[in-house]
């Protein structure tokens, strides 16, 4: 059935051509003149999306949108107006509008927000179904990478069988260990984790099995250790790539057995646990180099889940942006930020080493030293680390003899000398930060103009900015058409 899209305006004529323009492109509509009606609309029946002006006169559009979001906080709302300023847009952001468009609207704009509006509810829809099936655990990620994983947990979860997990640091491999533990039939016992790479290797055997009171110098009484501690729950084994071989081959003996004897005793103690383990490392190298046991390998690795770094699931980023920075919000006490789209293709762009451990951090250092309340583009440069520069800009498929693009150059400190940027923009010590970064756009938006032959349009769909929005960059830097360099 075609998506059916309330549109709220109190000027008839506007609203029987956005309904008709709407309907060609295959929705269904409903009409609403004022605020009110539009509430009592969204009370009565479902609608998938709702298109809604600012200016009304017997209730604005902004209060309007607090009382749907409040109603229904799943539903997509677009917003519009003929006077937009940017505290509009950021308090319509603000309040869980999913975007914000000028009027006269441009029938190929509305048409992407509106399909983008739907396409996002859709993956919300999705991943929540895919969330109340494996219960809740902290995992933010509606891209085709976090399925996988949703879906592996959800079918290894209930089973007993020993898992692996594999990834770079940072990429959230103990949250999938959570996530297996609390969709399993042993949630109501422990989750007991330890990571091998920091205890040191005389003290993994006491750690892992216990010891007696006079097992060694320091041993003062009987402890337990982590299997005993899991007994009846899941016993997590983080980077068991840096496990020493010794204790490799008596963890595989618990494995086979489910027996064990603490350090210095002689009594047998059976344990009930399930293991399951990470590595950043490849363990068949690692097997390669005599440095990992084959057999229990073959043991720890009945499902393999793989936790890919942030530079392979982009499509992920806004979301955890988004979160990241509510959170960061409210542990600071500070007021919400939103966040420009330049500041977010910025942050999009940034391959993030140190994956979602080093997003977090930077996101919370934003919070706290961004005035607000909108993030902007420089913003967002002075937060990523110096000396990493974002990804060359894709060439593009348009035809042509042009040379292709330069990499958008990243602005370097003001004490940098100029020869640090060889062939491309450079910065001058006497220019200022923000200066520098308008230099940088302006010759990177140069150089896209000539690129398209001075075409505008284009050279907005390359660099992914709106076409009004382009020409006020372009008036901004003081750029008019014909200026492209050659």
């Amino acid at each position: 059935m075609p998506a059916a899209v309330l549109i709220v305006d109190d000027e008839k004529n506007i609203l029987l051509t956005l309904s008709q323009s709407l309907q060609l492109a295959g929705y269904r509509t409903e009409l609403a003149s004022s605020g009110q009606v539009a509430l009592d609309v969204v009370s009565a029946r479902p609608v998938d999306a709702v298109l809604m002006d600012v200016k009304m006169p017997d209730m604005d559009g902004l209060t309007v949108l607090a009382k749907l979001t409040a109603l229904k906080p799943d539903l997509p709302v677009i917003m519009m107006s003929g006077h937009g300023t940017i505290d509009t847009a950021v308090k319509a952001t603000q309040l869980g509008a999913r975007d914000f468009l000028e009027k006269p609207l441009a029938r190929d704009r509305l048409l992407v927000a509106l399909r983008n509006a739907l396409k996002h509810q859709a993956a919300m829809e999705e991943l929540e179904e895919l969330r109340a099936q494996l219960g809740r655990f902290d995992m933010v990620g509606g891209g085709p990478a976090m399925q996988r994983i949703f879906s592996l947990i959800q079918r290894a979860a209930p089973s007993e069988g020993r898992v692996l997990i594999t990834g770079e640091n940072g990429t959230g491999k103990e949250l999938i260990a959570r996530a297996l533990h609390q969709n399993s039939k042993r949630k109501g016992g422990p989750f007991v984790k330890l990571n091998c790479a920091a205890v040191p290797h005389d003290l993994i055997e006491s750690e892992l099995f216990g010891h007696e009171k006079g097992a060694f110098t320091g041993a003062v009484s009987v402890r337990r250790g982590k299997f005993e501690l899991a007994h009846e729950g899941t016993l997590f084994l983080d980077e068991i790539g840096d496990m020493p071989a010794a204790m490799q081959s008596k963890l595989l003996r618990v494995l086979q057995e489910g027996e064990l004897e603490r350090v210095g005793g002689a009594e047998t103690l059976k344990v009930d646990v399930r293991v399951i383990a990470a590595t950043n490392k490849n363990l068949e190298k690692e097997i390669a180099a005599g440095r990992f046991r084959e057999d229990l390998y073959y043991r720890i690795n009945v499902v393999q889940i793989h936790s890919p770094p942030l530079r392979e699931r982009r499509e992920d980023l806004p979301d955890l942006i988004d979160t990241f920075l509510r959170e960061a919000c409210a542990k600071n006490g500070r007021r919400p930020l939103a966040l420009s789209p330049d500041a977010l293709a910025v942050m999009s762009a940034y391959d993030y080493p140190g994956n979602v451990r080093e997003l977090r951090n930077l996101v919370e250092r934003l919070a706290i030293l961004c005035e607000g309340p909108v993030v902007s583009r420089t913003d967002a440069l002075e937060l990523l680390p110096r000396g990493r520069p974002l990804p060359p800009m894709p060439e593009p498929t348009v035809g042509g003899d042009a040379p292709p693009l330069a990499a958008p150059a990243q602005a370097a400190p003001a004490a940098e000398p100029a020869t640090a940027n060889p062939g491309g923009w450079k910065p001058r010590v006497d220019q200022t930060f923000r200066e520098q970064v308008e230099d940088a756009e302006r010759e990177i938006i140069q150089r896209v103009l000539a690129h398209t032959h001075d075409n505008v349009t284009e050279a907005a769909r390359i660099l992914d900015l709106e076409r009004g929005h382009f020409y006020k960059k372009m008036k901004a830097l003081g750029l008019r058409r014909g200026q492209a360099e050659s």
